[in-house]
């Protein structure tokens, strides 16, 4: 299937920032973490945390499960390719 140039858009604008590149690295090396992990681990205030998660949970990259009260965000399939490509292209 061939994405849009609006659906690219999205994924783009996704990981457009630093804290979401954190966040979304943060989520592919811990499986299953929560919002409060997330904001824990990168020593950032939870409504900055809650925002940037939110905006890669709409791009498509992170996928959220909610367990009973909590929520547990891991990476997309969309977002597996996309951190490829990351690590591509901070390699060359």
């Amino acid at each position: 299937m061939i994405k849009s140039l609006k659906q690219l858009e999205r994924h783009f604008k996704g990981i457009a920032n630093h804290r979401r590149l954190e966040i979304l690295f943060l989520i592919n090396a811990s499986d299953k973490i929560t919002l409060e992990e997330i904001s824990d681990k990168l020593k950032c205030n939870m409504k900055t945390a809650s925002e940037h998660t939110k905006k890669l949970v709409h791009a498509g990259l992170v996928i959220k499960k909610y367990k009973g009260r909590m929520v547990q965000h891991s990476i997309s399939p969309i977002g597996y390719e996309i951190l490829k490509f990351i690590k591509t292209f901070q390699h060359s």
